[in-house]
């Protein structure tokens, strides 16, 4: 019989936390002799994957680069059915679309590992969409999440058995990026509160509280805002902040490939979101030494942080409360000391050897 292979199903990579998880993963696979095809609509990301890994894309894939996560999906799951149609020997790992592609995977009787990336109460509120996950979920023959608290979640949730891997963090890499020379004059007052968001611009990651706290606060301390990303909330951001004249305290910056060199000129970073699943970027926060302050959303945050002991936990979406931290940060830094060495300490738990070699065995307890 041929050797298993493993299809990576990820039809749309956008740069995000997800997807510097896939890379990571994806690398150690290859790199500790797993025969991996990755199947996505953007074979532009093809120089941040091992050589081995062979990439299939839908024809004429240029065309999809800017398109919409839907249209990407359709047209991977089409390769997907005859890939699967095809060959006997291929276990699908999912990162995307995961529904269909256990659909697909069952149609054919061929094994499924999905990865499931953001806590179920941002996706699953409603009681037919809770029924449709609860009855494809059970399908799969492993479920991966990316925290305890996640884990917890999805078990009670769907009645499913899932395996929690922590989200793998190459801590040297983030460190030596964080060293690019970059010029931010924005920063430049000595006596202001250096404070950095990263994240997409969408209504899960709420960056509107960061803007409304630094709102309320502009008068009594000196804020200093860098938001960094790409979304359809761009816009909202910008009125808000030329209505309230926060020009001179708030920077919107453009998706980066190494936002570490921002990070790295930051007193905090402060996470918003409204759910997540395990934030990657609170642990390359705090891999750089930054303080770090986080909604205590489900999931990922609260975990991360050791219920606030590596750093510091506010309520969803309450500005006024985010706004007292600011002031308090602002007036005593040295209070926080503690915080940033307790979470630098922690970071070995999230270590991406150790978290990669996990993904590696999940895979051969399927393939053995």
């Amino acid at each position: 019989m041929n050797q298993k292979k493993i299809l990576i199903f990820m039809p749309s990579i956008e740069g995000g936390g997800v997807e510097k998880n896939l890379f990571l993963i994806a690398n150690y696979l290859s790199k500790n002799n797993t025969d991996i095809i990755l199947l996505t609509a953007n074979p532009e990301y093809k120089s941040k994957f091992d050589k081995k890994i062979k990439i299939i894309s839908p024809p004429y894939s240029y065309n999809l680069k800017n398109s919409p996560r839907l249209k990407k999906y359709f047209f991977c799951l089409l390769i997907l059915f005859k890939i699967l149609f095809k060959n006997k020997n291929i276990i699908t790992f999912s990162f995307q679309a995961n529904l269909y592609a256990i659909l697909i995977s069952k149609f054919f009787n061929r094994k499924i590992i999905i990865r499931s990336n953001s806590s179920p109460s941002g996706w699953s509120n409603n009681f037919l969409k809770k029924t449709i996950y609860k009855i494809i979920l059970k399908m799969a023959d492993k479920i991966i999440v990316n925290s305890v608290d996640f884990k917890k979640e999805m078990e009670k949730k769907f009645n499913i058995k899932c395996t929690s891997i922590y989200n793998p963090l190459n801590k040297d890499y983030t460190i030596n990026k964080a060293k690019e020379k970059t010029v931010l004059s924005f920063y430049k007052p000595k006596n202001c509160l250096k404070i950095i968001t990263i994240g997409r611009f969408v209504d899960q990651k709420d960056h509107m509280t960061i803007i409304k706290a630094i709102n309320l606060i502009k008068e009594k301390i000196n804020p200093k805002l860098i938001i960094i990303g790409r979304g359809i909330e761009k816009k909202n951001y910008k009125n808000f902040i030329k209505i309230n004249n926060l020009y001179k305290n708030i920077k919107i910056i453009n998706f980066q490939n190494n936002p570490f060199k921002f990070i790295a000129k930051a007193d905090l970073f402060v996470l918003s979101s409204k759910f997540e699943g395990l934030p990657n970027v609170l642990l390359e926060a705090m891999a750089l030494k930054k303080l770090v302050v986080s909604t205590n959303c489900p999931t990922g945050p609260k975990e991360i942080l050791a219920n606030g002991k590596n750093g510091v936990l506010f309520k969803i979406s309450d500005y006024k409360a985010l706004s007292k931290i600011f002031i308090e940060i602002y007036t005593n830094k040295k209070k926080f000391n503690k915080h940033i060495i307790n979470a630098n300490k922690d970071l070995k738990r999230f270590d991406f050897k150790l978290n990669c070699k996990k993904y590696l065995n999940t895979i051969n307890s399927l393939i053995n």
